[in-house]
């Protein structure tokens, strides 16, 4: 097995060339495009949270993901008009209500707020990552790593958040046939 030192330092040294940058590959523009639509439908639905919770916790780990996902937004955007790749369209943003005005049945919890967030951004983290071992150019790959470490700081305090609430869905323990019962 080789060395994890040894696969890190050729990992940053792909992403240290000199060269000049070849065009996009075709692989790099969907994988940007795509996740420039993900994070405009995550947009989407942080706002949608936003007109549905009172909790002042939330809202504002929502109102802090929702500034760190525009920039990241912006970032990938400025990027593929520089590179002449036209924008994919996005739906218009939510517009802000009050939280008391949405009918039961239809308002989402706490709890499914959380959870819908969560799943939306370990989502977005691990397209990042298939994304990054696809590229060849290294500005994009480390585009999409900052992107990734970008998401797993709007992840953080959610997932604290989560767990302290009680709302953080836990897989059972597994234990495999024949392992001693733990007291």
């Amino acid at each position: 097995m080789r060395n994890p030192f040894e696969a890190i330092k050729e990992t940053i040294k792909n992403f240290a060339d000199n060269e000049p940058k070849p065009p996009l590959h075709v692989g790099e523009v969907m994988d940007l495009w795509t996740l420039y639509t993900a994070f405009h439908e995550a947009h989407s639905l942080y706002f949608i949270a936003l007109n549905m919770t009172t909790d002042p916790e939330l809202l504002h780990t929502i109102r802090s993901t929702i500034e760190g996902s525009r920039a990241d937004t912006k970032m990938i955007e400025d990027f593929l008009l520089k590179e002449g790749v036209p924008l994919p369209l996005t739906n218009a943003e939510k517009p802000l209500s009050n939280p008391d005005s949405v009918p039961e049945g239809v308002k989402l919890t706490d709890d499914e707020i959380a959870n819908l967030i969560s799943v939306k951004i370990a989502a977005s983290i691990t397209f990042c990552a298939q994304a990054m071992i696809k590229t060849v150019r290294t500005d994009v790959g480390l585009m999409l790593f900052s992107l990734q470490v970008h998401l797993m700081e709007i992840a953080s305090p959610l997932k604290n958040l989560m767990k302290e609430r009680g709302w953080l869905r836990i897989p059972p323990s597994y234990m495999p046939p024949g392992t001693p019962e733990r007291n």
